[in-house]
């Protein structure tokens, strides 16, 4: 039975890995955007875009079962603080 549970925890938390993955990009083109001289709407429309994306890729998990939203929410985590870790000494010790 355990198996069967594995089998379908991963799929789903790899999608969490490849969604936080894409969210972080998409983050970091959209600071780009913010900082940079701002092209009129593009960066606004990036961050609600982005947003949008994230609430319904989670919603769609919660239709399937908590543990589809827990394993995707388990991935999406993961790659976060992986990237926060990264970011952590070019901070200098800031955070």
């Amino acid at each position: 039975m355990r198996d069967l549970t594995f089998l379908r925890v991963l799929p789903y938390c790899a999608l969490g890995v490849l969604l936080g993955v894409a969210y972080l990009s998409a983050l970091a083109l959209n600071v780009r955007l913010y900082v940079g001289s701002g092209r009129g709407w593009s960066a606004p429309f990036l961050h609600l875009t982005r947003l949008l994306v994230i609430a319904a890729v989670f919603t769609l998990c919660a239709r399937r079962g908590a543990s589809s939203l827990l394993s995707s929410m388990v991935g999406f985590e993961l790659i976060r603080t992986v990237a926060v870790n990264q970011q952590r000494p070019a901070l200098g010790g800031k955070l």
